[in-house]
């Protein structure tokens, strides 16, 4: 009896010994576990937060194009409309009512401005004419401050004599357009933008 005694204590000793073992195992085991998922979160939020600033830098790198593109549409528009400005800036006269024996009077003059940019001051003839076409007199007029697709009308002096009138642009100037142009401006042979009040800004010559 004693032997098998000897051998069954020794068994338990054993069971015990990989009964801690296993639990011990285990206990290894789950904290490998957490600290694996831990690893694999935060290389998942690294990943994440690596995407977000790439996003974010492609962002900015869009936003700065579509300004440098907005601005070179800006200054192509600008240049358009000064090379082409009798097609969108125009002047007109009202009904204005002539007497049995000459004059003029209710004449009413609008510039109309088409561009997409506001004009700071339009300078007009007005002349008077006789039946045979000679000028009885001519008046100057400035309007100011005509918005960008719209029109600004002021009201002509009265005349005692004349049986039309005859209106002219004499100069026209916009700052936000960059547009100067006056009639007795001479325009230099090859000259593509003769109406920009600041010229481009000519290269440099290349060094030989």
């Amino acid at each position: 009896m004693r032997p098998n005694w000897i051998l069954i204590a020794a068994l338990s000793v054993v069971a015990l010994a990989l009964g801690i073992k296993s639990c011990h195992d285990q206990n290894r085991a789950r904290t490998l576990l957490r600290v694996n998922a831990g690893l694999i979160r935060e290389n998942q939020e690294l990943k994440d937060r690596l995407t977000l600033s790439n996003r974010t830098t492609q962002q900015i790198v869009d936003r700065k194009d579509m300004q440098s593109q907005m601005q070179a549409t800006f200054v192509d528009r600008r240049e358009y409309f000064r090379r082409n400005w009798k097609q969108y800036i125009t002047l007109h006269t009202g009904d204005y009512k002539t007497g049995f024996l000459g004059g003029i009077r209710n004449l009413d003059i609008t510039l109309r401005n088409q561009t997409e940019y506001p004009l700071d001051n339009a300078v007009v003839v007005v002349e008077y004419l006789r039946g045979n076409g000679s000028v009885f007199k001519s008046e100057p007029y400035t309007i100011h401050n005509i918005p960008e697709k719209g029109t600004r009308t002021i009201q002509a002096s009265n005349s005692r004599k004349g049986t039309k009138v005859n209106i002219r642009l004499v100069s026209v100037t916009s700052q936000p357009m960059n547009f100067c142009w006056s009639a007795d401006k001479r325009v230099m042979p090859g000259d593509e933008d003769p109406w920009a009040c600041v010229p481009k800004a000519k290269p440099a010559d290349t060094l030989r």
